[in-house]
């Protein structure tokens, strides 16, 4: 006998957003976001503009393949996990860099937290 909670969804729909994928999105955003100023910030011009613009590039690329919603090649778990935790030690790398080791502790603390929560969620 299946539960309302394990019911297949219409078509065209899909299950409404939890505080936890917000949360799970903003940690993406703010990675994202670490990596532009840092390319920005740390390089002297004309690098800067080539960093500031492909890193952050690299990031959404690598989580578009494989960690978004919709990504482009269906992985083991495992993988996802790995390229999910690259962006994010290469954002709190960049905190650091510029000096936000605090920040960059708290981000790490955040959004590792939030990717496991997440991640076992998708099992569950």
């Amino acid at each position: 006998m299946s539960t309302p909670s394990s019911a297949p969804l219409p078509a065209g729909t899909r299950p409404a957003l939890s505080a936890l994928d917000v949360v799970a999105f903003l940690c993406e955003i703010g990675g994202i976001v670490a990596l532009a100023i840092w390319g920005f910030a740390t390089w002297a011009f004309p690098w800067n503009l080539v960093v500031g613009i492909l890193t952050p590039a690299a990031a959404i690329v690598l989580w578009a393949l494989f960690v978004s919603l919709r990504a482009v090649f269906a992985v083991h778990p495992f993988v996802r996990a790995i390229a999910e935790l690259l962006v994010y030690a290469a954002a709190t790398a960049a905190l650091w860099s510029l000096g936000l080791t605090w920040i960059g502790i708290a981000y790490a603390v955040v959004a590792v937290t939030v990717g496991l929560v997440v991640g076992r969620r998708r099992f569950a």
